[in-house]
């Protein structure tokens, strides 16, 4: 399907007798977040242990590979890769021992000046095992002079820029850090006398735990047989949020940005109703991401909603297609037009965004062939018309169909009668007062923190695909 690919998503757990049995679940929950590996690590106070795979996490983890995992803290991560191609070596938990001791590493987000970063350590004698950019905050670690791990940590993760939202495991501590712009969620939760830290709450909402407060941007939390401490070693920076968790990354029943998904996405649609009505019979969300911003349309407009499309939830991450004379296969094994629906009706599908267009134009042409009689576009967020460096993995701007081509010229390609878009003002509008602290680089341009001096070097180490192709 054409859409933005998830990043990736974080869990650790400090304090509890089951830590790794309940880190398999919390991933279960992250699960949206990255589905080409996931991987558990845990520390039993003398020495860590990691189990990795391939694949969802139902397919990583069974009751032999929990066994192998011994401890009351734990680290996971679920990933889609945003830079480095997908292959064992680069999932994560990423362990080393070095000099500070053992360490485990899962990270969400993009760090700009990874190549860089990985060019100089690579010219001082360094060795690489995987082509990830995380693994450079872990060569910084580990020739880090600090006296404690906790200093090498903030001293390492003070030379990368961009988003970073890790936790880290050691034999003592569990830490969690953000990056002081603050471009990925990380929450933090109790659950008895037991520490959780993930990406969304709900992970937290799957295990029992309770949401106590997002952890800051530009915090470093050490969790440990003490107590947790705080430290904010960074300098300051304006808040940058990442706007695109409420449009579609993010799950809705979660909080992120202490804010709830299902509401700001209700309101999405509910905004884009009154900026861009039609005159119609039914209002079709595209699934499932499109939902929500659906039931607002319909709820603004007066407009029933129907299910006039019907999502396969189970096709796996790859099937065999025929032959190309069974066009649109792709998109018609995963969602199917309910003809009782769509036939006779002035139909407006709602999605949440396009990214090339050559998926909307299928789904336009598959209901058009289920008899509506009219089809009218609504995207829930403005025209996409920049890449994203900080955890996305977006397309270079020349393959963005909004970055190119008029609203009117997009409406043509898809082959619906009307095509809009929510402006920007809607978005920031349906986040509320606080609108000022996210960022809206892909609807804009305007980055947060510079991109990569070296662009093109960038997209090689971030979109390479398994085989080696970019």
């Amino acid at each position: 399907m054409d859409k933005f690919k998830d990043e990736c998503g974080v869990f650790g757990i400090y304090g509890h007798s089951e830590a790794p049995a309940l880190t398999r679940l919390g991933l279960y929950a992250l699960q949206h977040r990255g589905q080409e590996s996931a991987g558990i690590a845990t520390a039993d106070g003398e020495r860590l242990h990691l189990t990795r795979a391939m694949g969802q996490v139902s397919e990583a983890f069974d009751e032999r590979a929990l066994a192998t995992l011994t401890g009351d803290t734990a680290i996971g991560h679920v990933r889609y890769s945003t830079a480095g191609d997908s292959r064992i070596v680069n999932a994560q938990p990423i362990l080393i021992d070095c000099v500070h001791g053992e360490i485990a590493l899962c990270h969400n987000g993009n760090l700009i000046n990874a190549s860089e970063l990985r060019t100089d350590l690579v010219g001082q004698g360094h060795i690489f095992q995987t082509n990830s950019d995380t693994e450079v905050v872990l060569h910084l670690y580990a020739r880090s002079k600090a006296p404690t791990p906790q200093d090498a940590i903030v001293e390492s993760v003070a030379q990368v820029h961009g988003a970073f939202s890790l936790v880290l495991l050691t034999n003592e501590n569990l830490i969690a850090v953000r990056d002081p712009y603050g471009f990925r969620p990380l929450v933090v939760g109790m659950l008895g006398n037991a520490t959780v830290v993930c990406s969304e709450t709900c992970a937290l909402d799957l295990i029992g735990a309770q949401y106590v407060r997002d952890v800051e941007p530009g915090e470093v939390l050490v969790i440990g047989r003490t107590g947790s401490r705080s430290y904010r070693p960074f300098p300051p920076a304006q808040p940058s949020h990442c706007i695109f968790e409420h449009v579609y990354f993010a799950r809705p029943d979660s909080l992120v940005f202490g804010q709830s998904v299902n509401e700001v996405r209700t309101n999405l649609g509910r905004l884009l109703a009154r900026e861009a009505p039609a005159d119609a019979d039914v209002v079709v969300p595209l699934p499932d991401s499109g939902m929500c911003a659906a039931v607002g349309y319909a709820e603004e407009s007066g407009l029933p909603i129907r299910m006039g499309l019907i999502r396969n939830h189970y096709v796996g991450r790859t099937f065999i297609a025929p032959q190309q004379e069974i066009r649109g296969f792709r998109v018609r094994v995963k969602l199917n037009p309910v003809r009782s629906i769509i036939e006779g009706k002035r139909v407006i599908l709602v999605d949440d965004s396009i990214v090339r267009g050559t998926t909307s134009r299928k789904i336009v042409g598959m209901v058009r062939a289920a008899g509506a009689r009219e089809i009218h576009m609504r995207i829930s967020c403005p025209p996409t018309v920049s890449p994203c460096y900080y955890g996305i993995d977006t397309p270079r701007r020349s393959e963005l169909i909004g970055a190119n081509h008029s609203v009117d010229q997009i409406r043509e390609f898809v082959k619906s009668d009307t095509m809009a878009y929510l402006s920007l003002d809607g978005l920031r509008r349906a986040v509320g007062s606080k609108s000022g602290d996210y960022c809206t680089a892909c609807y804009t341009g305007d980055y947060p923190v510079a991109a990569p001096k070296d662009v093109e070097a960038y997209m090689q180490m971030a979109l390479k695909l398994p085989d080696g192709r970019v």
